[in-house]
């Protein structure tokens, strides 16, 4: 028993220490079969080809191909014959050996040969010689290099040195051999750059600068005491200079020829305007130096001497810079920041547009300064400015400098005489006059106006009071020009919110609707979203408008009444009585009694004469030019006044019986005017359609219709007036031409249709009548009418030289009432 507990005790550990001793022999022999078959692997990649696999069965050829490739294979067989003349040899390369053949056939640099021996060098010789000393001697380096792959190559270093020690070189220490020079060592010649000429020729200027050197070249610095001979070059003004592209002004306008100056001023003008138009906001440069152009002597910094310009380049300027303005000016007005804008931060889209338009500002106001200047000059360019001046006053009236534009203007009216630039100041003022939808220019227009008539002291040419009848005031006015509020638009009557739920209670309308909170919220948020799209659409505010109207009116009335009240005679009266009687529905109803009292002044004013007033106007000449006037003068002064009172007039108890009486005086001394169809001499003329120009005939006829029109007359019509009035109109058409002697029957007949008492003076019979007929008195309710008859209308219908005439007198004569 005992010795089998041993034998299974015994040495356990024993056995398996021989199995271990067996395994690495195993290990061992599996190594060395990766070992052989890597060496294998390796004995292949070495070889310099490697042989392409062929095919051994030639008769199963292109049986792994597919039907289409063997089609496409079969179709193109003579194509793929280049596949059989390519280098075998070339495609069986090994990859190692196409680099072997690569780092054989790689070029080899040149070593550069310099001073400096060589770090491969392993001879005993002294120390090396920088060669300061001796500049012309060279030694060559020797330079040692080994072909071997993989040998190790040693570095020697100078005597005393280590190989691979930091401590500095001696040659490092030695300084720099200095490069021969055949400048001198105190100057240096610096030669000056070439210029390119207009026509693009490239020329050497010659220019030989010499500067001082200094003697440290190591830090290159210059002395402050020592002042440098090198000129600084200017920079080029960029509305002078060459920029851009294009010659610079002084050189354009420079130039001896003057065809080659106007035409290459030409298409610099022209490409400066295309390039603003397509970039305003970059343009400001490039609008600068247009405006150089019209300038009447150009300076730069590089040509201090001015330069005179050429008058027709100045011309070309100025009409161009009128077509850029009037594309690239926006369309409201710039105002001047405050200073607290101008501190305060803003995004970069808005600092850019700031800045371009005060530079906008700033190019306007001097190119406006510039054609004030041609203005007062009175030259050449006088008329192109003023043409120039308004037309920006009529395109851009919105825009700044408005009123001083609007100055010059109406100071070129202030002249006696009358010319083409007259007729283009005033059809400007019209223009701007039919075209203001605020008003505001309008007003500013009217004060330049009254104030250079009165320190003119009214010795102003008459047509220059013709533009105040296209104000805008009769058809946008409603109102009287004492009223302080203009018309506002009926709102419903709104109620507090208890009254209108007390109403509501009581079954009465409020026209109020009841509205929740929320309800009453979202109308406030949509009065304020109307009121902001009314201010983004630019709407004129009607009350603004009729406020700045009512202020245009009293001062249009103010310049009216202050000729009218001028003591001695002036040729303003005719287009001030017209202008009072076009805006007469206007008039106050307080200033009535004086505006009539001064009319009926100016009907018995003696304007022949004014230091003898007894002299009665007319013993004047028919044929002379004050006769004429005396005659216009008071007929327009009687359309006046029944203008007037044929509005708002009518409410008031005016008797305008001494008008009638000057009118029917004015009838028989017509009858010996010669012109009196004939229209009044204008010198204006008119861009717009305007009424024809009324002869006397047609102011006297205007007189007689709202003398004898209903509302003047009332409903009881005056025989005897009618009847007067008649008589004298028919003894006069005796003289008068046919024309005018056939509107006279037909407002006879008129006058006949609408008062049957009048059929008594057709007849010839004898009548009792109420005295006998005074026809040299100039009073109709004196002249007694009806003790006479129409006897006149025999003479015409026998003895005129006019058919129609005849026919005419012929129908009135007979005329029955039905």
């Amino acid at each position: 028993m005992g010795p089998t507990l041993k034998r299974k005790n015994a040495p356990g550990p024993v056995r398996p220490s021989k199995k271990l001793k067996a395994q690495p022999s195993k290990a061992r022999l599996g190594r060395s079969q990766n070992l052989d078959r890597r060496n294998k692997k390796e004995s292949a990649f070495e070889r310099e080809t490697i042989a392409i696999p062929k095919s051994t069965n030639t008769e199963d050829e292109g049986s792994d191909l597919s039907e289409e490739n063997a089609e496409f294979l079969a179709k193109y067989r003579e194509g793929l014959g280049f596949l059989g003349s390519l280098d075998q040899n070339g495609i069986a390369r090994s990859k190692k050996e196409i680099e072997r053949l690569h780092r054989l056939h790689k070029p080899i640099r040149k070593l550069r040969d310099d001073d400096l021996p060589s770090v491969h060098s392993s001879d005993d010789e002294d120390s090396w010689s920088s060669g300061v000393e001796e500049a012309d001697e060279s030694r060559p380096s020797n330079l040692v290099h080994s072909d071997e792959a993989g040998s190790n190559i040693e570095y020697e270093g100078f005597e005393g040195f280590e190989s691979n020690s930091d401590v500095e070189m001696p040659y490092e220490r030695v300084p720099r051999k200095r490069a021969n020079s055949f400048e001198s060592d105190a100057h240096r010649q610096i030669s000056g750059l070439p210029i390119k000429l207009a026509d693009g020729r490239i020329q050497t200027t010659g220019k030989v600068t010499w500067t001082r050197l200094d003697d440290d070249e190591d830090s290159g610095s210059v002395e402050s005491s020592q002042p440098s001979l090198i000129e600084e070059a200017h920079v080029e003004d960029v509305a002078t200079g060459a920029r851009f592209g294009r010659p610079a002004v002084v050189d354009v306008i420079g130039n001896k020829s003057r065809v080659e100056r106007i035409e290459s001023a030409k298409e610099q003008i022209a490409g400066i305007c295309q390039e603003i138009i397509a970039d305003p906001e970059n343009g400001l440069g490039l609008m600068r130096r247009l405006h150089t152009f019209s300038q009447e002597k150009i300076a730069s910094p590089s040509h201090p001497e001015p330069v005179t310009n050429d008058i027709i380049v100045r011309k070309l300027a100025l009409l161009s810079q009128l077509a850029v303005f009037k594309d690239v000016i926006p369309g409201y007005r710039i105002r001047a920041l405050t200073d607290k804008e101008k501190t305060e931060k803003v995004s970069q889209m808005v600092a850019r547009t700031r800045e371009w338009e005060q530079g906008l500002v700033v190019v306007y106001q001097s190119y406006l300064r510039s054609l004030e200047e041609a203005l007062k000059d009175k030259g050449d360019l006088s008329d192109i400015a003023l043409q120039c001046m308004c037309t920006l006053a009529t395109e851009v009236t919105h825009f700044n400098f408005r009123l001083n534009l609007m100055t010059c203007i109406v100071a070129r009216l202030s002249r006696k005489t009358w010319d083409k630039s007259s007729d283009l100041c005033l059809n400007t003022l019209i223009s701007i006059f039919r075209n203001d939808l605020v008003g505001v220019p309008s007003m500013e227009i009217v004060q330049l106006l009254n104030r250079m008539i009165k320190e003119r002291h009214f010795d102003v040419h008459p047509e220059v009071l013709t533009c105040l009848l296209h104000l805008r005031l009769k058809t946008e006015l409603n109102t009287r020009a004492s009223d302080t509020k203009a018309d506002k638009t009926d709102k419903p009557k709104t109620y507090s919110k208890g009254r209108a739920v007390a109403r509501r209670a009581k079954g009465k309308s409020t026209d109020q609707p009841y509205l929740s909170k929320k309800a009453r919220k979202d109308l406030k948020e949509r009065k304020e979203i109307e009121k902001e799209v009314r201010e983004a659409e630019a709407e004129v505010d009607k009350e603004d408008r009729a406020k700045t109207h009512t202020e245009t009116l009293k001062l249009l009335f103010v310049l009216y009444f202050r000729i009218l009240k001028n003591p001695r005679p002036t040729p303003l009266l005719p287009a001030a009585l017209r202008g009072i009687s076009k805006f007469a529905h206007l008039v106050n109803v307080d200033f009535f009694k004086d505006l009539m009292q001064v009319l009926r002044n100016l009907i018995t004013r003696d304007y022949s004469d004014e230091d003898e007033h007894e002299d009665d106007t007319d013993t004047l000449d028919p044929r002379s030019s004050d006769y004429v006037t005396d005659i216009q003068h008071r007929l327009l002064c009687i359309v006046t006044a029944f203008e007037l009172l044929s509005g708002q007039g009518e409410a008031l108890n005016i008797d305008l019986s001494d008008f009638v009486r000057h009118l029917y005086a004015i009838i028989l001394p017509l009858s010996l005017l010669p012109q009196i169809d004939n229209p009044q001499p204008s010198q204006f003329t008119s861009r717009f359609q305007s009424a024809k120009p009324q002869s006397i005939a047609d102011m006297l006829f205007r007189a007689l219709t709202i003398v004898f029109s209903p509302r003047t007359s009332g409903d009881a019509s005056i025989p005897w007036r009618s009847a007067a009035f008649s008589k004298r109109l028919l003894i006069a058409s005796i003289n008068w031409p046919s024309s005018i002697a056939l509107r006279v029957l037909e407002f006879v007949g008129a006058l006949l249709s609408k008062e049957p008492k009048l059929e008594a003076l057709l007849s010839t019979e004898d009548r009792s009548a109420d005295g006998v007929h005074l026809p040299e008195i100039d009073d109709p309710q004196l002249s007694r009418p009806f003790g006479t008859s129409f006897f006149e209308l025999l003479l015409l219908q026998q003895c005129h030289c006019d058919p129609q005439i005849r026919e005419a007198a012929r129908q009135l004569s007979s005329y029955v009432s039905t």
